[in-house]
This record gives C-alpha cells, sequence and structure tokens, in this order.
C-alpha cells in the first residue's frame, strides 16, 4: 500500500501546512512552547500512516493508524488552549481540519478492522 495514494495522508498533509501556517503567527516565547506541541503533533499524523503503510500486514497498521488519532486529539487540546490565550480564534477552519482527518482516520481504522 502506498501511503501517499490514501485520503487521510493527503489531508493530514494539508493539516500540517495549515497548522504551520496558523503558528506562524503566534507570539514568539511559543515557538517552544505550543508553537512546536502543535507542529510536531501534525507532522506526527502524516508520519504515522506512512510508517504504518510501509509495514507489513494491517495489525501494524492500525498501531500506528491509533497514534495519528492520538496525535489528532493533542492538535484538537492544543487548538483550544491557544484560544484560551487569545492566539487564534475559535472558528478558525483548522478546527474543521483537525475534525475531518479524525473522521478520516476513524473511518480508515473501521475499514482495516473489518479486512
Amino acid at each position: 500500500m502506498n501511503h501517499k495514494d490514501l485520503d487521510v495522508w493527503k489531508r493530514s498533509m494539508d493539516l500540517v501546512e495549515e497548522i504551520y501556517k496558523a503558528t506562524s503567527n503566534f507570539p514568539s516565547s511559543e515557538i517552544y512552547g505550543l508553537t512546536n506541541q502543535l507542529r510536531r503533533a501534525s507532522v506526527s499524523i502524516p508520519s504515522n500512516i506512512a510508517e504504518g503503510a510501509a509495514r507489513k500486514g494491517n495489525k501494524e497498521l492500525l498501531y500506528f493508524i491509533n497514534v495519528a488519532i492520538g496525535s489528532v486529539a493533542e492538535i484538537e487540546t492544543q487548538l483550544l488552549i491557544a484560544v484560551r490565550l487569545e492566539y487564534m480564534n475559535e472558528d478558525n477552519t483548522i478546527f474543521e481540519s483537525a475534525i475531518e482527518v479524525r473522521k478520516l482516520l476513524l473511518g480508515f481504522r473501521n475499514y482495516l478492522n473489518k479486512k
């Protein structure tokens, strides 16, 4: 399975780009804090999808998909923290993107579990 052909991988790559753009407006004092955490969690999603797809078998792929789902949960929490700290607005489309990626990951996991 080529991870680059997966819609969930493509959409998670878009999310990485959105996170990087959004965090570029965060205060410079956050470069080693929230900015770094959000960026690392976002990069983790497509990276785990790619690593799982490169492994042999659905059991290993499922493990990495679950890790990616955990990273989306981190992002959702960190984005809410950014809103509370007034670094961004809650109406930012990045929230919708994170939810979309989570739904795609859950759907992919369900598909793999049925195989």
